[in-house]
């Protein structure tokens, strides 16, 4: 039996349906009251718990061989958030310190390639940079640092554990619609579509799914693996769906100052009405950062292949397309 937490998101319901697809029987940790839409239709055993609560990840570990930690709060609004720490630091803690009581083979933690040291332009980012939980550039990125450091902490006292780190991903099977997945939506749709020059390493799904399950039963216990994808900027990504749809739609580019001024204003937007946040100060700091990340260590070790970008984005504008009903539409 193996456990996910994160189940409903992006990456842990692809996860769920590799799998399954390998004969995999597959326990998954649900939040109460989380819209489970996203698996619902796979045989699987759902049960409730909360990464904050330790009896329950106890119970959901009985009878657990390996665990695959994804649960946590992505965030790329400015400031502190102690529920994005929380749920990312001592969630993470108490998953393992459950796995570890449940004596689990082996637990593998989703990271984020956000939680490693940023390098300077011109220099390959790799797993040798460390994860750090000092980053200046979000609270998001100091949580998953501080996570995987914990992680590694609990390997060197016995545990079993690799740690994956994904670029940004994109792909089929967006159920809640990521940050990129929705402007790949919107275009599409043939929408007008305002961008901001930037680029950065984008990863399918389905992808980082396999190199998960790669580095369960391949990966080195206590190593961190990149799994990373192709370098897309915003203009290829448009005119990719432009092609791929055949339909026409303006795309207008916004000078990076008049963004970075915007960009100023969207947080109190955003904490205002409650909108999901898709344009602040964070997203745009990653699209103008070092793009240039190797997952050589991830192709070497665990034999990961990353498919190209015109596959995922001809696959991402199909599955919208399929469950518009999913996503509110006719």
């Amino acid at each position: 039996m193996i456990l996910v937490t994160g189940a409903t998101g992006h990456i842990g319901n692809v996860l769920i349906r590799k799998l399954l697809e390998q004969g995999e029987k597959v326990r998954a940790l649900i939040w109460r009251d989380e819209d489970t839409t996203p698996i619902n239709n796979l045989e699987i055993e759902q049960v409730e718990g909360d990464v904050l609560d330790v009896g329950s990840l106890e119970a959901a570990m009985h009878g657990v061989d390996s665990v695959y930690h994804l649960a946590g709060i992505i965030s790329i609004m400015p400031g502190k958030n102690p529920f994005v720490w929380k749920v990312n630091v001592e969630g993470t803690h108490n998953v393992v310190e459950a796995a570890r009581r449940a004596r689990v083979r082996r637990l593998v933690y989703t990271s984020s390639i956000h939680a490693i040291a940023r390098a300077p332009m011109g220099v390959a980012m790799d797993e040798s940079l460390g994860f750090d939980q000092d980053n200046p550039y979000g609270e998001y990125d100091r949580s998953k640092a501080a996570a995987s450091l914990a992680v590694q902490n609990a390997v060197n006292e016995g545990l079993d554990a690799v740690i994956v780190c994904p670029t940004g991903v994109i792909g089929p099977y967006d159920f809640r619609g990521s940050e990129l997945g929705e402007v790949i939506r919107s275009a599409s749709e043939a929408r007008t579509m305002f961008f901001v020059e930037g680029a950065y390493d984008f990863v399918d799904v389905r992808d980082v799914a396999d190199g998960m399950i790669s580095a369960q039963s391949r990966g080195r216990r206590g190593e961190s693996y990149i799994l990373g994808g192709n370098r897309i900027s915003v203009r290829y990504l448009l005119e990719t769906v432009r092609e791929v749809t055949g339909k026409a739609f303006s795309s207008i580019r916004v000078p990076f100052s008049l963004a970075e001024f915007a960009a100023r204003f969207t947080p109190w937007y955003y904490q205002k009405t409650r909108a999901k946040p898709r344009f602040t100060p964070y997203s745009l700091e990653v699209l103008q950062s070092n793009s240039n990340i190797s997952h050589a260590k991830a192709v070497r070790e665990l034999g990961f292949h990353s498919r190209p970008a015109i596959e995922t984005i001809t696959d991402t504008v199909r599955w919208f397309f399929e469950n518009r009903r999913v996503h509110g539409e006719a």
